[in-house]
């Protein structure tokens, strides 16, 4: 069986969900770009990471 690629991988995670809101970076494998996933008790969001002139923060991938 071939080994599945992922496309997004943690950077960064910090918190439990729970007593405090968990923060996760997320990196995008394909095109570099960073996520900002959080997430409090049954509610959450995902955003793009910004640099100071509006583009999306890329990683050299």
């Amino acid at each position: 069986m071939a080994k599945k690629e992922t496309r997004f991988e943690v950077i960064l995670e910090e918190g439990n969900g729970l007593s405090t809101p968990s923060r996760t970076v997320l990196l995008d494998t394909v095109t570099g770009v960073q996520y900002l996933f959080v997430n409090s008790g049954y509610g959450g969001g995902l955003c793009p990471l910004l640099d100071r002139d509006g583009r999306p923060m890329t990683w050299q991938v």
